[in-house]
Parts: structure tokens; sequence; C-alpha cells
């Protein structure tokens, strides 16, 4: 029997990366999740790859910027499983990477209407059901870079996940003394996926990113290492321990990175495909009036 044996978990942007990875560790362990996503085909694709393995899980298409949308997925979870025991907030957006003055304004919106409201519309409708149940529930919230410092140059990404940390702890504070209710706050660290390998960047500014595949190499993990932190996270092991703020990453694992670079160095053995696809973009021009200083 799996950890989350009879437990029911809703996963926003789950079509692939880490929250695929997530939703599979958790239907592995025995829970019945809910997938949502933007792309219908991908959500197929990843339910039928799932029931395949005899797994209980369904999909709901889901712009997490849209309530009304958020709220239509934790409904459709409760109709077809009967409840909600679990909500990971994941869906996220890198944004483009560059100087923020650069950045136009509709994609700086879209790293805010998904990374924060996303997770803001996502816990409301968690802890609407949490409360109401007599089981409560647990709500996970995705970091990333950012939520413990500024990072040039990815500041609206970088804002969003402080935003998120503040926002998640404070939220555990808020329903303390509801020991039924967990909020945690979780940074899966540098993760293989489609978010960082894929990046939008400011015309002259790309090659800032020529060591980013190394660093790739060094200190980011396949999804399924994360994912196993995430069970740990919904499992009875977080009981009673709201208000988490969890890190995938260690200190060791780090080194071990380095250490794996090193030993493939001296074997000679070839490095890893950890190439990152870079799509220039041009840098946003602001139709502003400047007065004259002269008289």
């Amino acid at each position: 029997m799996g950890v989350l044996e009879g437990k029911v978990a809703v996963i926003t942007g789950s079509t692939r990366g880490l929250g695929l990875a997530i939703a599979q560790a958790y239907a592995r362990e025995g829970a019945a999740v809910m997938l949502s996503g933007r792309s219908e085909r991908e959500l197929e694709q990843d339910v039928s790859t799932l029931r395949e393995q005899g797994r209980k899980v369904s999909y709901r298409i889901t712009d997490v910027s849209d309530l009304e949308q958020v709220k239509a997925l934790a409904e459709q979870a409760v109709r077809e499983f009967g409840k909600i025991d679990i909500w990971v907030n994941n869906a996220g957006y890198g944004g483009v990477y560059g100087p923020t003055v650069a950045v136009s304004p509709e994609d700086f919106l879209r790293v805010v209407q998904t990374n924060m409201l996303g997770e803001y519309y996502g816990s409301m409708v968690a802890l609407h059901y949490f409360t109401q149940q007599e089981s409560g529930g647990k709500l996970i919230n995705l970091l990333g870079r950012g939520d413990n410092e500024p990072v040039p140059l990815q500041n609206a990404y970088a804002s969003s996940k402080a935003w998120v940390r503040n926002f998640t702890v404070a939220l555990a504070k808020e329903h303390k003394r509801d020991r039924r209710i967990g909020i945690y706050a979780f940074n899966p660290g540098l993760v293989i996926t489609d978010l960082l390998r894929k990046v939008d960047a400011v015309e002259g500014y790309e090659k800032r990113l020529r060591y980013f595949s190394t660093i790739i190499r060094l200190f980011a993990n396949p999804s399924e290492v994360p994912a196993e932190k995430a069970v740990w996270l919904a499992s009875s092991a977080t009981d009673g321990k709201t208000g988490l703020v969890v890190r995938a990453v260690s200190i060791w694992k780090l080194f071990g990175g380095l250490f794996r670079e090193v030993k493939r160095v001296l074997l000679r053995q070839p490095a890893p495909d950890t190439s990152v696809d870079v799509k220039v973009v041009k840098p946003y021009e602001w139709q502003t009036e400047v007065p004259s200083l002269e008289h």
C-alpha cells in the first residue's frame, strides 16, 4: 500500500516536467490524481499512459490565471473522486531573461497572472474545500529561484516567487490552529525541464546564458528527484507541521553534482545533453514622451 493510498490530489501545470513527475509519483503511491494544463493533447496522452499502468487519474483543461477555470477544476475532481486531499500549485511561467525595462508589460503581466494569481486562486479554492471537509487537506505551493533574494535579469519570475513564499507562510500562520490543514512552500531547486532549458532572452543578453548548460549539468536534477520530496510533503509524515518551507536540494547534493562532473572528466566520458534552447526577443520600446528640460 502506498503512502498516499485513498487520497485525491489536484496538480496544476501537470502535463509535463515537474508537475507530471509529481502526478506520476502520487499515483504510484495510491492517490487518485487530477491533472490540469492548457494542452488537451498532452493531457489525454498523460492520462492514457497512467491508466495503462492501472492508476486512478483524470484531467481538465485549465488556465490557472482564470478563477472560474480553477473552480471548475476542483469541482470536477470532487465529482469524479469525491473529495480533494492534496492541492499542488505547480503551474509556472519563467518569463523573459533580461533587464526589466526591456521586457514587455504583457510578458511581465503573464508572469504575474500565472505565478501569483494562479497560486492565489488555487490556494483559495483548495482551502475552501479543506475547511469544509472533516479530513482537511494539504496545500503545496511551488517556489523557485528568487524566493529569498533578488535576481537581476529575472526580476519578474524571482519577485513572483518571493511573493509566493511570503503568501504561503502567511496563509500557514492564518490557519495554524486548524490541525487538519497543512500549508507548505516547496522549492524543488534546478530541475531539468522545458522551463529551465527553453529560455526567451532579450536581444544582447543571450550571450550571458552561454554557461547555463554547464550549470544545469552540475546542479540540476531530473524531475523525479523533487517529486519524491513532494510525496513526503503530501504524506502523513508532515501532519501537524504546517508552515514548512522545504528545499529539495541540500548542499551535499550540490557537491554530489560537482563530484560526478569531475569523475566524468577524469574518465573521459561524454557529457549528457544539457543544452539550452534560447529564443532571442527584441527589447520592448516604451512609447512615452519625455518632457523637455529646456526652458
